[in-house]
């Protein structure tokens, strides 16, 4: 019998940077709220069979209102102050043997990157998607200028959601930890355990600042032009 697989959609953030003064999961593209994207996302999936939404408690009747009626069962569970927090708050609630954290504000997955995340998990516990940094990178002082040295481009690496692992793997993980983490694959590198990589996505981007809402609408209006548009992998 195969394993369950539940998809933890972290939606309890403020979205500072973006500047709306409201939680950025909840801003419509193209008439329909950011999060609604991504549910879609992973609705889409075969390998997925449950979704747990971590929301905000201010946010719950806008979350309701997008999980009601979904065709795969879906609960909502309130997040905590960290991102820690919430991500041990889904996984807790979760049903499946392995178990997906996902960015709620990361709108583009295809059914292709949560496949090969699925079974990255299966086969090694704990399995990130990762984009290689093509930019060139430096250091600058607290006075905006400039270091000389070089930073060396070649293994470092852009990670991105979803990250999936065995359930209890993460878990324990996330509960023995009292670091602060942007990515939930720290905690299990805080415990010495490895995390495999398989390839990411450009397509599917993080909407962080002003600009990637711009390129998020940008995204979705090609695809309403042309619903046959694939996703960007990389290979």
């Amino acid at each position: 019998m195969a394993e369950r697989t539940s998809a933890v959609i972290l939606g309890a953030g403020r979205g500072i940077r973006l500047g709306v003064g409201r939680n950025k999961v909840f801003l419509e593209i193209a008439g329909r709220p950011l999060l609604a994207y991504t549910l879609e996302a992973f609705i889409a999936s075969p390998l997925v069979d449950e979704l747990v939404v971590v929301i905000a408690p201010q946010d719950e009747p806008l979350a309701r209102r997008l999980v009601s009626g979904l065709p795969k069962p879906a609960r909502l569970v309130h997040g905590g102050k960290e991102r820690r927090d919430s991500s041990l708050a889904g996984v807790d609630a979760a049903n499946g043997e392995i178990v997906l954290i996902h960015d709620g504000a990361r709108p583009f997955p295809s059914p292709a990157l949560i496949e090969r995340v699925v079974e990255g998990a299966r086969t090694s516990g704990a399995c990130v998607p990762v984009v290689s940094s093509t930019d060139t990178l430096r250091y600058r002082d607290e006075s905006g200028t400039l270091h000389p040295q070089r930073i060396e481009r070649r293994g470092l690496l852009r990670m991105q959601t979803p990250q999936g692992f065995r359930t209890e793997l993460i878990r324990s993980a996330l509960a023995a930890s009292a670091h602060w983490f942007t990515d939930d694959a720290g905690a299990i590198l805080e415990t010495g355990l490895a995390v495999h990589t398989v390839p990411g996505e450009e397509t599917n981007l993080k909407v962080t600042t002003p600009g990637d809402l711009t390129l998020a609408e940008a995204f979705i209006a090609h695809r309403l032009r042309d619903p046959a548009t694939p996703h960007a992998a990389e290979k």
